[in-house]
């Protein structure tokens, strides 16, 4: 490093550091975030550091990242993305690769999915002329079960996906093993639990591919930004494919003849020796990431277990404090699992003397973040009207969910005072109206 950029840096903390020192915290004043980015001097130092070197294209950044990321999640191979719901139309857009031969997915083929999720998880479902088979979930864990996916199971279906519902995971290893005895692929949208461990196993390692967003409310941020990850090399290969333009070439950008044969191929009617770099195999996109996001990555990951240890604290702080609260389910874990939390849900009871919208106001008018869980019933959204889609057994609790369901913030942002507000704040309602 020369020492002009030396002392820039040396100026960036500083700098960090007299932008920290802002006011304290202030009940019914200050703003509780339901999910946030946890930014240090470092976080800054390394976006800074990239800019003046101008690495604003995916490059030796992004590779070093993907390298260390997939090492973390124990995958063999990981794919930065521009976004987490990039990566997931990636990883079902690569299962319907003609590669694939025989396994591939193809239009009219059916997934089981959740309707009680986030859009983009059943999107690519759509999106590839395949039909989404929703299941419902229980309350409490808001994960499907096994059960009900091997309800779901029919001659149509090819492939699972499931988000781990917030940071909780879903009884991943007994689905696993559902797939793996039906020769179904399943992918994990892991995008809201990362650090989460099932029977001891990392949420994000038992899925044919598994999926990671680094939007600023998840557990690592770029800004924007996602991942795909596998330890199947040909489904990565594929997945690589599809996100840089469809081409057939491995090289990365700048690179130039990796496979000392750049001239000698001939595939599809093209010319014997027609440029590798410009062979196209599947219909891709372009959803590369750039070296600015991915060196922001690298310097979050180093504070993974970290952010994740706070979530899971404030987490409890929340669940032990509200135990036995009158009118509200409270979260609980799967068993078996350790989640790693993305934020605090909660139900209010059908027949409590007070309803969700009404205490969700009271907190938010003491500038309490909250949250809806997502679309709540995707059938029930307008975008969904008119899709083809199956439905296996009821969806009630998705419709419970839709109506009373809500969640605040665990994210490692909070302080202990803004939890203990937060508690104070729900109990008062209750009292008050219970």
């Amino acid at each position: 490093m020369s020492d002009h950029k030396g002392l820039i840096l040396d100026e960036v903390r500083k700098y960090h550091q007299e932008q920290q020192n802002g006011q304290g915290f202030v009940p019914g004043v200050t703003e509780i975030w339901p999910s946030g980015a946890v930014l240090d001097e470092n976080d800054r130092a390394a976006l800074v550091e990239a800019a003046l070197d101008l690495r604003i294209a995916a490059g030796p950044g992004s590779r070093k990242f993907e390298s260390a990321f997939a090492r973390k999640l124990r995958r063999r191979k990981a794919h930065l993305t521009n976004s987490g719901s990039s990566a997931n139309l990636l990883a079902v857009s690569a299962l319907t690769s003609h590669l694939l031969g025989d396994s591939a997915l193809r239009p009219g083929d059916e997934v089981i999915t959740v309707a009680a999720g986030f859009p983009t998880t059943v999107n690519p479902i759509l999106q590839n002329g395949l039909v989404p088979v929703f299941v419902d979930v229980a309350l409490g864990t808001y994960n499907a079960t096994a059960e009900a996916v091997a309800r779901a199971i029919g001659p149509k279906t090819r492939a699972i996906i499931l988000a781990h519902a917030l940071g909780n995971p879903f009884e991943v290893a007994e689905i696993a093993q559902l797939a793996t005895d039906h020769g179904l692929f399943l992918i994990e949208d892991n995008c809201d639990a990362v650090g989460a461990t099932y029977d001891g196993r990392l949420t994000g390692s038992f899925g044919d591919l598994s999926t990671v967003s680094f939007y600023p409310a998840h557990h690592l941020t770029m800004g924007e930004g996602g991942c795909v990850l596998t330890s199947n090399l040909a489904l990565a290969r594929i997945v690589e494919s599809l996100r840089d333009w469809g081409r057939d070439c491995w090289c990365e950008p700048g690179e130039t003849n990796r496979c000392l044969k750049r001239f000698d191929f001939q595939m599809g009617t093209l010319p014997p020796g027609y440029d590798h770099k410009y062979i196209f195999s599947h219909v891709g996109y372009n959803l590369k990431s750039t070296d600015l996001q991915a060196v922001l990555g690298l310097s979050q990951l180093a504070r993974l277990d970290e952010f994740c240890a706070a979530r899971r604290r404030n987490w409890r702080r929340l669940r032990d404090a509200l135990d036995g609260t009158p009118h509200l389910l409270l979260p609980e874990p799967t068993p078996g699992s350790d989640p790693s939390w993305f934020g605090f849900v909660i139900t209010v009871d059908a027949d409590a003397p007070f309803n969700r919208a009404e205490l969700v106001d009271f907190l938010e008018n003491r500038r309490i973040g909250t949250r809806r869980l997502f679309a709540g019933n995707l059938t029930r959204q307008p975008a969904y009207a008119g899709r083809s889609y199956r439905v296996v057994g009821d969806l009630t609790n998705s419709d419970i969910i839709a109506e009373h369901t809500f969640w605040v913030g665990v994210y490692p942002g909070l302080t202990d005072e803004m939890l203990d507000y937060v508690v104070a704040s729900v109990k008062e309602f209750v009292r008050e109206r219970g």
